[in-house]
């Protein structure tokens, strides 16, 4: 059994395994942080400027229940206007997704630029034996 735990331990210490872990941690925040954005910013506008519509009421009536005593039942409904919300969702958790990439890969080329150039290669034998040749030369 100990066995076991040891091999868990290091499946999970694993840097990938971590780094993953984390990612997910700030993907759940940033996520929550871009539905706020769009239900709270983004979607009141659009809805005013379509005619007050909140995308989130938008529904079809298919129908209404009618209870075994006669009465009316709520109305079973299509809710359409919540799968309008979460493709916006959708569509600017993906633009703000490929924004950040973009950037990060854009910091990334400039840190290989900035990286010194290759050293030159050292001079081969014979380029070596021709300098001394040359410095001797100018001596005599």
């Amino acid at each position: 059994m100990s066995k076991f735990f040891n091999e868990f331990k290091e499946f999970a210490m694993r840097g990938n395994v971590i780094d993953m872990a984390v990612g997910v941690i700030v993907g759940g925040a940033f996520g929550k942080i871009v539905t706020s954005l769009v239900n709270d910013i983004i979607m009141p506008p659009l809805g005013f400027a379509l005619g007050r519509v909140d995308f989130t009421d938008l529904s079809i009536k298919l129908g209404e229940k009618l209870a075994e005593d006669g009465k009316t039942m709520e109305a079973v409904t299509l809710n359409y206007g919540n799968f309008i919300q979460e493709v916006v969702n959708f569509l600017i958790i993906a633009f703000c997704i490929f924004l950040a990439i973009k950037g990060i890969n854009s910091l990334s080329k400039k840190k290989e630029e900035v990286k010194e150039e290759p050293a030159a290669p050292a001079p081969t034998k014979e380029e070596t034996l021709l300098t001394e040749i040359r410095d001797l030369l100018k001596n005599k």
